[in-house]
């Protein structure tokens, strides 16, 4: 069930009546119910892969209390050991099968040995990648003994399962999300008010900005032969800025709606294009993932331990692996692994610089140093995000060689240009939004609330009018294929 669709706003109005006006009697009651809303919500897709969330949760939860009670070391390893075998097997199995038998048997067939292993044609569960990473992390900070485990299988199994984040994020972690389920929530006014706000923005984010850029970015990137370089340099633009409105608007929605059922979800993105460096942009950038790869992968190998070379060979694998997360296909690999390379050279010098607050911090306008800082991030960006949405290495190599010819001087050659001025004047407006909004949780969390109500309530009505008005064609959130 897609956020922006009919189908969900009839499902969101009702699931909210009846949770708070007859499903709340009661914690368990209420708990119970977010449970059957969201392997509803989860199954609109494909009900049979409900079964698989159900595995994870069952064996998570029973491993969870053991780990607890146990304190023989050799033990405990081994129901870790279980767990993330468990998840990450089904991850492997849905996500990775095909990839590594064809790169296996590719592999044979350079020495001369044919093999004859066959792939399978494998539906991948939508949200695998997040809901697995999402109870792995409970069982492994159980064995750290950084939490306890609950003994209500019924609110471990919400937890696991809450349907606002459970197909693209935010990747939770239990010591946040699982405390919520297991306290008596109340409704606040302007706690709802305040997630309808958000709902507002992502809706925007994703229906006017990300959508009318992907018209165009579907047909550049498809027809890349065709185009000269300064036109696939605007597509490359247009994906850059429709796959941040996509996923940003799916956790703005998702953080919105936890709201509305007195929920708090983690901040998954804190503006990362206004970012003045490459490490700037990832500690800002899908935030649930990069931590939970920092704090289960990137530190118990080292981390930023150790002599440079580990700190380079820790900082590369990380890359490569956060790059492999995205879909089993080399050319996430070579997208993680430039990224890595991107950060060499701070650590070779040791002087990567750490921002703490927003740009231009207290200030209108960045000064020269900033902006020289967010348009080169930027500028990397746009073309290293040309690896993501290829649809292979090939492609992507002859893409980019496009916009490095001459003819990246020439005038942009393609049609509906008039509907392209459109989209940049949205996207111009969408920027200068965002920036003026930098400083809070998301773009329009204070806008005009200050100001008289009769100002802040035009702002609301310009942007439901453009939701209307400017919405583009229909498509799935991008990251729902991970």
């Amino acid at each position: 069930m897609l956020f922006n669709s009919i189908d969900f706003a009839l499902f969101l109005p009702l699931v909210f009546l009846l949770y708070w006006f007859v499903f709340n009697r009661n914690l368990k009651l209420q708990n119970s119910f977010v449970l059957l809303s969201s392997y509803f919500f989860y199954a609109y897709w494909d009900w049979r892969f409900v079964s698989l969330i159900f595995v994870s949760t069952v064996v998570d939860y029973f491993v969870g209390l053991l780990l607890h009670k146990q304190e023989r070391k050799r033990i405990r390893k081994a129901l870790l050991v279980l767990s993330v075998t468990v998840n990450l097997g089904l991850l492997g199995f849905f996500k990775y099968y095909n990839f590594f038998v064809e790169n296996f048997v590719s592999a044979f067939t350079l020495f001369g040995k044919d093999l004859e292993i066959a792939t399978l044609n494998i539906i991948l569960p939508v949200g695998i990648s997040f809901y697995t990473f999402q109870t792995m992390s409970y069982t492994i900070d159980l064995f750290r003994r950084e939490i306890k485990p609950t003994e209500d299988f019924v609110s471990f199994a919400a937890f696991v399962a809450f349907f606002p984040q459970l197909v693209a994020g935010p990747i939770e972690r239990a010591r946040n999300l699982l405390p919520q389920f297991i306290q008596t929530r109340h409704f606040h006014y302007d706690k709802a008010i305040d997630g309808l706000r958000q709902v507002l923005w992502g809706l925007f984010k994703k229906m006017v900005i990300a959508d009318n850029c992907g018209l165009f970015v579907d047909d550049f990137f498809k027809n890349h032969s065709e185009y000269n370089g300064s036109t696939l340099m605007l597509g490359a633009f247009f994906f850059t800025v429709q796959i941040y409105c996509d996923f940003s608007g799916y956790s703005d929605i998702a953080i919105g709606t936890s709201r509305l059922f007195g929920f708090d979800l983690m901040k998954n993105f804190s503006f990362p294009y206004f970012s003045r460096n490459i490490k700037e942009f990832w500690r800002r950038w899908h935030i649930s993932l990069t931590t939970w790869f920092k704090d289960y992968v990137y530190i118990p190998i080292g981390g930023s331990r150790g002599s440079k070379a580990i700190q380079i060979r820790n900082t590369l694998f990380i890359f490569v692996i956060i790059g492999f997360w995205h879909g089993a296909q080399w050319k996430f690999i070579v997208y993680g692994f430039i990224n890595g390379l991107h950060f060499l050279p701070g650590i070779i010098s040791g002087r990567s610089e750490k921002f703490q607050n927003s740009v231009a911090h207290n200030r209108v306008f960045p000064n020269l140093k900033e902006s020289y800082g967010m348009i080169k991030t930027f500028l990397f960006l746009v073309l290293v995000r040309v690896f993501f949405r290829a649809n292979d290495l090939n492609e992507a190599v002859a893409y980019l060689s496009k916009i490095f010819s001459m003819s990246i001087f020439s005038i942009p050659n393609f049609g509906n240009r008039k509907e392209a001025m459109i989209v940049c004047a949205l996207i111009f407006f969408f920027f200068l939004i965002e920036w003026f909004g930098r400083a809070n949780e998301y773009a329009i969390e204070n806008m005009f609330l200050k100001s008289k109500p009769a100002y802040r309530w035009a702002f609301y009505y310009v942007i439901v009018f453009m939701l209307f008005y400017f919405v583009g064609e229909q498509q799935q959130f991008i990251y729902f294929q991970f």
